[in-house]
């Protein structure tokens, strides 16, 4: 059936292009700071830029809207403006860099492929693009990149025809098939058709045209159909209503989970935090002891329960220093964060990978996920410490 499809739209395909990259000209986003040269002006066609920047942006916005992740990947330049300072960096210093932006498996494959292409670019040479990997299967070999981000990091670095299908391109096209499906079959439909249709004068510019159409004009609410440049070629808005491609997946409602915290202090007025396995969510990050209640027992018995647990330690709970809701992408939970006091038992990693007693002003200087900012927050309005991030 795509075969048809593609057979008809043979015509058609160069118009498309054209179409797009004149919108993109007036319209496009030119400013993105990633897909500049190292002056600040636009590469020009055919002229290849270094993928390091390129490379860092893409797997942050996997997940991440761009107005996120521009003042992350701007901090990241300063601290790791090079493949070489990135690669030499400890993990604990890069997740550090990346606290806040969540799913920070990411961090970890971006440090993890540092070590592979530092082998393959060499110190100290990755602003020179000839000196990086051109092909998608490299760039598919390392830890965290699928083909839409090996596609963008191509087209985008080197102008080579690489095709992409990140969701703003998903939508286009199921649009422009009047496609409904998401499942496998569907991609599969929608990769022959990114693969068909990308231009081989300006893969880049064409590449970051379809991306700019999704986010300005072919939007996942009320699209601006009338004044899109590929409105005539779209089925979708010939026939039907293109809000209603692709289909919507019905969102499943997770309900509150309550979980206890414990800032367990010694004598010292030190705090006891531990560090998440490598393996578990958020790994490598920090956190401080607790966990989730369970409808049987108060809030302050959850944080002696999990604790001892945890920790194998007993504590005093003390006055509680707040309560506030956390929303993550696929749930909802309410923290309650009480002081507490170590009373007895020798601290172990039962459900760890290492425990440390530090004292509270150099919090900042671990990378805890992004719910702990406002408990330590809280914690130094409490005890008149200013607060300052990295």
């Amino acid at each position: 059936e795509i075969l048809f499809i593609l057979m008809g739209m043979i015509d058609s395909s160069l118009d498309i292009q054209n179409k797009l990259l004149e919108w993109f000209r007036e319209n496009g986003r030119h400013w993105i700071p990633w897909k500049l040269k190292s002056d600040g002006s636009i590469p020009d066609s055919g002229e290849s830029i270094s993928p390091y920047e390129i490379w860092i942006a893409e797997v942050m916005l996997q997940q991440t809207q761009l107005k996120v992740v521009i003042p992350y990947w701007e901090k990241w330049m300063q601290i790791f403006p090079s493949l070489t300072d990135l690669a030499e960096a400890d993990l604990q210093k890069v997740l550090l860099v990346w606290q806040g932006l969540g799913y920070y498996s990411r961090a970890n494959r971006i440090h993890q492929s540092s070590k592979i292409l530092i082998e393959c670019v060499g110190f100290n040479r990755d602003q020179d693009p000839h000196s990086w990997p051109v092909g998608i299967d490299q760039w598919m070999s390392l830890p965290g990149i699928g083909r839409s981000t090996a596609g963008s990091i191509i087209s985008s670095a080197f102008d080579l025809p690489a095709p992409i299908l990140d969701g703003n391109v998903k939508r286009i096209f199921s649009r422009l098939l009047a496609i409904e499906s998401t499942s496998s079959k569907g991609d599969k439909r929608l990769w022959e058709l990114s693969s068909f249709l990308i231009s081989n004068l300006s893969p880049r510019d064409f590449n970051q045209a379809l991306m700019d159409l999704g986010a300005k004009i072919c939007t996942p609410k009320k699209p601006s159909c009338s004044v899109c440049p590929i409105q005539k070629f779209c089925v979708a808005y010939a026939k039907y209503d293109p809000h209603n491609f692709p289909k919507k997946e019905m969102n499943k409602i997770n309900p509150l989970q309550e979980v206890g915290i414990g800032l367990v202090f010694n004598k010292n007025g030190e705090l006891l935090i531990d560090q998440r396995l490598e393996s578990s969510s958020m790994g490598g990050m920090w956190e401080f002891p607790g966990g989730k209640k369970t409808s049987i027992e108060s809030i302050e018995e959850t944080i002696e329960r999990e604790i001892k647990e945890e920790l194998g330690i007993v504590v005093n709970v003390g006055k509680k220093l707040l309560t506030f809701d956390h929303t993550y992408s696929h749930k909802k939970i309410n923290f309650t964060v009480h002081l507490c006091e170590w009373k007895s038992g020798e601290p172990k990693p039962l459900a760890s990978q290492k425990l440390l007693w530090v004292s509270p002003e150099k919090l900042v200087n671990f990378p805890f996920p992004a719910a702990n900012s406002k408990i330590i927050s809280e914690l130094y309005k409490l005890l008149g410490i200013e607060y300052k991030k990295l």
